[in-house]
């Protein structure tokens, strides 16, 4: 969505009475810069002159910031402080393994700038993921200094009455209010936010309608609309919702021409046995058709969990989801483990942090040669300071007096960024 689509409704939606307004992070940085030919950091800040009364909060993968890879901790520390100096209020943070390493830096960042840290558990389902394994987890991310916890449903995993009884579990142990963020791409989005909303939860995350549903979130309209009057009523007034919902049947309509867009997902209540993340799905039948192979989606999503368990069972979210969706891949199309990218060995190698479960000893094999062993300490510690040399190669790209925002966004995505900068600088 283009920053000019929101502009005519952002007052309107700072006078509804929400939390927040989760308006910058995750896909969007990169989606500016690549797809809109817009920046990302001017983005925030036009946002944030519109909006004065609603937090704005933005999703941050922890050492990953908004990229794919670790980054040293002094680009960590920055974007966390430009971040919130340009505008976000609440920083929800997670690790894709859940490992609270991964979070020293930026939840210490995240408090050191004065903003709101929410905590994240990443949730899925496995052997090791019970819901002593993520109460054990918030226990960390509150002693860690988080101001909130978010339990991400990222892949629509979280049935009702599991998600009652996980929140009912945090809710005894957690001192600090508890956020359920949940996908529809299940069928239970809708289900599950109800039952998070008895069991106590403090917040939920929906949707406007025109974009809610399917592999997105519970819709708004609809909540607000069930809650009124009841013991849980959100007070927020219906009717000035909306408005705000017809501006963006039009923005919608528009964004499906313009960008070639489908004009929905179908709900897949099978995303419970492979555990893909609905934006996934159709990015990976793309790529078996364009390989020319389309005949292997089905042993695609068969092959998911298999590598998923190799790789100790990490949750499928960015960027581990994207790691096994192309292993999974290669696998269906080349053979077994017969060609392992990078990300797979650094994973293997503990290069991504500790795996919730154990590491297949055939990928062992393959990957840890000559009595190599896999590193047991904070990934980030093997990672220089970057910033100095991010400055220096943007200057001898021609860039000396580039900004700080500028010097983040290409520390994160060099080649997208340098495309931006020779059209726009």
């Amino acid at each position: 969505m283009r920053t000019s689509d929101m502009l005519p409704v952002l007052e309107a939606l700072d006078d509804c009475g929400f939390y927040a307004l989760e308006a910058w992070g995750g896909a969007t940085f990169d989606s500016c810069l690549r797809f809109l030919n817009e920046d990302p950091w001017e983005r925030l800040r036009t946002i944030r002159s519109h909006v004065k009364n609603t937090k704005l909060q933005m999703l941050l993968r922890g050492q990953n910031l908004l990229g794919y890879n670790h980054y040293a901790d002094d680009v960590v520390t920055e974007f966390i402080k430009r971040s919130v100096a340009n505008g976000i209020d609440i920083v929800r943070v997670f690790d894709a393994f859940n490992d609270t390493r991964n979070l020293e830096c930026s939840m210490k960042a995240i408090k050191e700038a004065g903003a709101h840290a929410q905590g994240t558990l990443v949730y899925t389902i496995s052997p090791y993921h019970k819901d002593s394994d993520f109460v054990k987890l918030a226990k960390e991310l509150e002693e860690m200094g988080a101001d909130s916890i978010c339990i991400k449903d990222m892949s629509g995993l979280l049935a009702p009455y599991a998600c009652y009884n996980l929140v009912t579990a945090l809710k005894k142990e957690i001192h600090v209010p508890i956020d359920v963020h949940s996908h529809c791409t299940s069928g239970m989005g809708a289900m599950t936010i109800l039952k998070a909303v008895e069991a106590g939860a403090d917040m939920v995350d929906t949707a406007m309608s025109p974009f809610a549903e399917s592999t997105s979130h519970t819709c708004t309209e609809s909540l607000v609309y069930t809650l009124t009057g009841q013991e849980r009523d959100p007070k927020i007034d219906v009717n000035k919702l909306y408005p705000i919902a017809d501006h963006f049947k039009k923005v919608k309509a528009d964004l499906i021409k313009t960008f070639n867009l489908p004009n929905s997902s179908d709900i897949n209540p099978q995303v419970l046995s492979f555990q893909i993340p609905g934006g996934m799905l159709s990015n990976l039948r793309k790529q078996l058709a364009e390989m020319g192979v389309a005949d292997k989606y089905d042993a695609l999503l068969k092959e998911m969990p298999k590598v998923r368990a190799d790789l100790g069972y990490p949750p499928l979210v960015t960027p581990s989801s994207q790691i096994v969706g192309s292993m999974a891949t290669m696998n269906v199309v080349l053979g077994r483990y017969k060609m392992i990218p990078k990300e797979v060995r650094d994973i293997v190698r503990g290069k991504y942090g500790r795996t919730p479960g154990p590491i297949s000893e055939e990928l062992k094999k393959l990957v840890l040669k000559n009595g190599e062993q896999p590193i047991t300490h904070r990934p980030a510690d093997d990672i220089a300071p970057q910033m100095d040399k991010m400055r220096a190669d943007l200057a001898a790209k021609g860039y000396p007096n580039a900004s700080v925002e500028d010097v983040l966004s290409y520390a994160l995505f060099p080649e997208v960024a340098l495309e931006y900068f020779k059209k726009n600088r």
